[in-house]
């Protein structure tokens, strides 16, 4: 099969569905994509477009976001049409709706299907907006968020058909359109996920760990206020005068993936050590930056309880690689997670609000591994019964491609 994936930040979502055709073979794939820095794959052309136009730092802000989507849509229709002159005309199009390079796809090539992965549709009360009291909207942010949906709105049309990976998310959009919107994660990888009793790494300062140390880990792209990073700062404090051995490894950068960044120099990272950082003993805090994967599986490995927290808000691949991986879990009690997740059963939630309770859950993890190890163990089956790349998710998606394609160009699985 002829195939068109498009992503800004190759491959994005597409990593494991990727990797799968690589290996399968007898596939033309082209990836079109912002990002020069991704390795060349065998068996993968790479075109990296670039936006055809950016708005102004001072750009009218309910319009700027379509500004720069239609920018980013006709740069890479600019990439298209020069595939199209060399002879190249894709049977599907799986492509990213979120930054609107798919939006004239259309006028390129008017009969390829195209199946778009609908991400998140802004809600101006709900998910993270007004979530948290100390951040609240602004009197323009309703306006600005329903703004952003010009985007998904014009990329619904265009879509023939689209996936979201949760039902939560699906549920964000609004209902008039879930008919068109099917949902199926992206995929983990539970074959090359696992737990690991003789896992060892060695890490600066720290030294060698293993898992008989007392190790308890967070995990985020970012440190910001969307995961949590606030209330788990706020919970160290009584963690470590509760386990007085026990030493953290945090695992993010200093950035705002999600929300708008800290105002502070050093960050989100820096308001939080200005507030509580008097009260944390640094000597068994360790902030590792973003790490390679293989570390972070190691470290997940070898952690005695994982933190995952969130506002509702899109699901981190990192918690479900962590149930994979038979991490005992403390999360927030948010619907998101309470999707992948059931309380008692294949992880611990918590209020996201409450640093002392997310603290003595954690502190009684670290205190009886033995007592919460089943959790991780479930979690591990509820993983690959529900979101394994291979068994289930695969074969989910191979069908919505096979269902836009005529039978002769179906792929079989």
């Amino acid at each position: 099969m002829k195939i068109l994936l498009v992503h800004q930040n190759m491959p994005g979502q597409y990593r494991e569905m990727l990797d799968w055709l690589i290996a399968q073979g007898g596939h033309d794939l082209v990836f079109l994509t912002q990002r020069r820095n991704y390795p060349e794959l065998p068996g993968v052309r790479k075109v990296v477009y670039a936006p055809h136009h950016r708005p102004a730092q001072d750009a009218y802000g309910l319009s700027k976001v379509w500004e720069e989507a239609t920018g980013a849509g006709y740069g890479a229709a600019m990439a298209a049409q020069a595939l199209r002159g060399e002879g190249f005309t894709p049977d599907i199009i799986l492509g990213h709706t979120g930054w609107g390079e798919l939006l004239f796809m259309k006028q390129v090539w008017p009969d390829v299907p195209i199946l778009g992965f609908f991400e998140y549709f802004y809600l101006s009360k709900g998910g993270p907006v007004g979530f948290d009291p100390e951040d609240p909207p602004s009197e323009v942010s309703p306006f600005l968020l329903h703004a952003r949906n010009a985007v998904p709105f014009a990329n619904l049309h265009v879509a023939d058909r689209g996936i979201v990976p949760t039902m939560w998310q699906r549920n964000c959009f609004p209902e008039m359109f879930h008919p068109k919107l099917d949902v199926c994660h992206d995929g983990i990888r539970t074959d090359r996920l696992g737990p690991d009793p003789d896992v060892s790494l060695t890490l600066g300062r720290v030294g060698r760990i293993t898992r008989k140390d007392e190790i308890f880990t967070y995990v985020a792209r970012n440190m910001e206020r969307t995961r949590g990073f606030h209330t788990f700062m706020r919970a160290l404090p009584h963690i470590q005068k509760a386990r007085p051995n026990a030493r953290v490894l945090v695992v993010g950068g200093n950035d705002a993936s999600y929300g708008k960044k800290s105002d502070l120099a050093g960050g989100f990272r820096a308001e939080m050590e200005r507030e509580v950082g008097h009260l944390i003993d640094w000597d068994r805090t360790h902030f590792l930056g973003q790490v390679p994967y293989p570390d972070f599986q190691k470290i997940v490995q070898i952690s005695r309880c994982h933190i995952y927290l969130t506002m509702p808000f899109v699901l981190s691949w990192s918690l479900l690689e962590s149930m994979a991986m038979e991490a005992t879990i403390v999360a927030s009690d948010v619907p998101p997670v309470r999707e992948a997740m059931t309380d008692g059963e294949t992880g611990l939630l918590t209020d996201f609000f409450d640093p002392p309770a997310l603290a003595e859950k954690v502190s009684a993890v670290l205190a009886e591994p033995e007592r919460f190890a089943h959790l991780g163990k479930a979690a591990r089956r509820h993983v690959v019964e529900t979101y394994d790349f291979l068994t289930v998710c695969l074969p989910r998606q191979i069908g919505f491609i096979n269902a836009l394609v005529p039978e002769d160009r179906r792929i079989a699985i």
